[in-house]
Order: C-alpha cells, then sequence, then structure tokens
C-alpha cells in the first residue's frame, strides 16, 4: 500500500507539472493579451509597461514559468486578472459547489447503472423500450441533455427549478455543501431546495456515465451467472440470488470499477458544460469566464484542481478495486 501510495503521490507531481506547462505554453502561445483583459482594451502604453512588470510578464518566459512553480510550491496560484482577487480564495469558493455535483452525479450515475443492469436481465417489449431511451438519451451530448431537461422538467412540467445552486443563499455553512450545510443547522427546507437544485444538473451529467458503466456490469454479471463455479453453486443448491450476490456481482464489480474510474474523469470535463447551462457557480463557471478574460492564473488554477482531483480519485478506485478482488494488488 505504501509503494503504491507513493508511486501515485509522484504520478500527481508528473501530471501538475505537464499540466502546469501545457496551460503556460498555450497563454503564450495565445493572441489575447492578459495585461490588456487586466487593464482594459484602451489602457495607455505606460500603464500596459507597468502592469507587465508587476505580473513579471516582462522577464523570460523560462523565469517566468519558474517564478510560477515556486509560487505553486507555497500554494500562490497567482492573483487573477479579471477579478483581482488571489486565484487560491476565488476557487476555495468554486471548488465546494462542483464537488457537490460530481457526488451527486456520481451518485446518480450509479443508480443508474445498477438498474440498467437489472433490466437487461428483464424480458419484455417494456425492458427493451427503457434499454432503448436510455441508450438514446446517452448518445447525445451533455449540453443538449440539459437543455432538454430545462425543457421538459422546467418549463413543461415546473418540477424543478432552473438555475443556480439554490433559492435562499441565507445560510453560510461552513463546508460549502448546501446540502450538508442546511443538515448541519437543522434548516431540512434549505437541504431540500439545494437538492431540487442539484436535480436536473446532476442527472445531466450523469446518464451517459451511468448507461456505459451499466453494459459493463450486466455483460459481467451475465457472464458471472453463467460460469463454471455458478453451475457449481446451484449443484450445491444455492439459490439464485445467493450465486447473484455472493459470486457473480462480485467479480461483476472489478471491471465496473475500473470502468468507473475513466468515467468519473470524463464526468468532470462534461461538468464544465453542465455548469455553464445551469449557472451552477462553480469550477466549469470559472474556467470559461477566465478563458474569455484571458485570465491565465485562473485557467492554470482551475486546470491543476482538476488534475489532481482526477489522479486522486483513480487512486481511490483502485484501491477499492483491490479491497473487492484479491487478485488485484496494489504493489
Amino acid at each position: 500500500m505504501a509503494k503504491f501510495l507513493l508511486r501515485r503521490a509522484g504520478s500527481l507531481v508528473v501530471v501538475l507539472l505537464s499540466l502546469s506547462v501545457l496551460v503556460f505554453v498555450l497563454q503564450r502561445i495565445g493572441k489575447a493579451d492578459p495585461v490588456r483583459a487586466y487593464l482594459g482594451a484602451n489602457a495607455p502604453a505606460l500603464a500596459v509597461t507597468q502592469a507587465r512588470a508587476k505580473f513579471g510578464l516582462d522577464q523570460p518566459m523560462l523565469v517566468q514559468y519558474w517564478n510560477y512553480l515556486v509560487g505553486l510550491v507555497h500554494g500562490d496560484l497567482g492573483m487573477s486578472y479579471s477579478t483581482r482577487r488571489p486565484v487560491t480564495v476565488e476557487l476555495a469558493d468554486k471548488v465546494p459547489a462542483t464537488l457537490e455535483l460530481a457526488v451527486w452525479a456520481l451518485f446518480f450515475a450509479i443508480i443508474i447503472a445498477v438498474v440498467l443492469a437489472g433490466v437487461y436481465s428483464l424480458k419484455g417489449p417494456v425492458s427493451g423500450v427503457i434499454r432503448l431511451v436510455f441508450f438514446s438519451l446517452a448518445s447525445a451530448p451533455s449540453f443538449l441533455l440539459a437543455t432538454l431537461m430545462l425543457l421538459l422538467f422546467f418549463m413543461q412540467l415546473h418540477w424543478f427549478p432552473a438555475v443556480g445552486r439554490i433559492g435562499d443563499p441565507s445560510v453560510n455553512g461552513p463546508t460549502g455543501f448546501y446540502v450538508l450545510d442546511g443538515l448541519l443547522a437543522g434548516n431540512l427546507a434549505y437541504s431540500w431546495d439545494a437538492v431540487q437544485h442539484l436535480v436536473l444538473p446532476a442527472l445531466a451529467a450523469s446518464i451517459g456515465p451511468g448507461v456505459a458503466l451499466a453494459r459493463v456490469l450486466a455483460d459481467g454479471l451475465s457472464f458471472g451467472m453463467g460460469s463454471n463455479y455458478a453451475r457449481t453453486a446451484r449443484s450445491l443448491a444455492e439459490s439464485e440470488r445467493s450465486i447473484l450476490f455472493r459470486h457473480a456481482l462480485r467479480n461483476a464489480s472489478s471491471p465496473a470499477l475500473s470502468m468507473f474510474g475513466v468515467l468519473a474523469g470524463s464526468m468532470l470535463s462534461s461538468l464544465v458544460v453542465v455548469e455553464q447551462i445551469f449557472s451552477w457557480n462553480g469550477l466549469g463557471q470559472y474556467l470559461s469566464t477566465a478563458i474569455t478574460s484571458a485570465d491565465f492564473p485562473a485557467v492554470a488554477g482551475v486546470s491543476l484542481v482538476l488534475g489532481a482531483v482526477y489522479v486522486v480519485l483513480t487512486a481511490m478506485v483502485d484501491i477499492v478495486l483491490a479491497l473487492v478482488d484479491p487478485r488485484v494488488k496494489l504493489a
């Protein structure tokens, strides 16, 4: 375990360095001028020159990158060019919103996967219609799913709110997770309001991964129920339910967990689009604003956070996989 964690820590460092280099180079070869974005298009030449010196943009590129790395080591992600606030402070405000949405999206994806995997084993037209509907939805991009959900569940049925994280942001909780903060404050109405705002964006981000995970899980269950160990268990008078949960499900969980790590990473990227459509005040909306305003420190900060989350998430999936499947060795 210790060797595995050290290896993953090393990969985290490599990923963060690679991301920092990539974002840094793209910002330098891009046509947008961060100083003009900071001061305005009509800023005088003297003010532009002073701003370049202030941000160290008048130094050689290697010196600029080295200064940026030194700041990263000390937890300094720089100053946002557009808001003129420390990027670390702004990310601290945005990360809880994105993490809360990601947790609910992953939860919905698991529910969809389990339900659809069960539907696969059923016969008849109803199961076929359910599979067709979910396959059609999964083939659509996340922005189209989000738009369709807004048209149906908000404009037509009025079941869920359209945008934002909550209708009445009156509770300033310690965690930034609105559902949890409402529960900690004993305000169930606040938590329920937060849940209602979470449903549509979380569903829009979870349907595609949930359907893909369901196919892997269903194939594994089908193979397990027809395997030699399942036939042996039947010969020992074990029930089908016991065979499913004691044998087939455990063996089918290994490929499903491996797929889950990949799908979780793709879900993080889809949240950028989903947050834009639902005006979700998280990292995705913050990143979109930073890109349009040529705000390099903000873009780099979001990229590093998402890269770190992905590496940590895949490491957690590997650990769970090793606990579930004794054939998998972390070392």
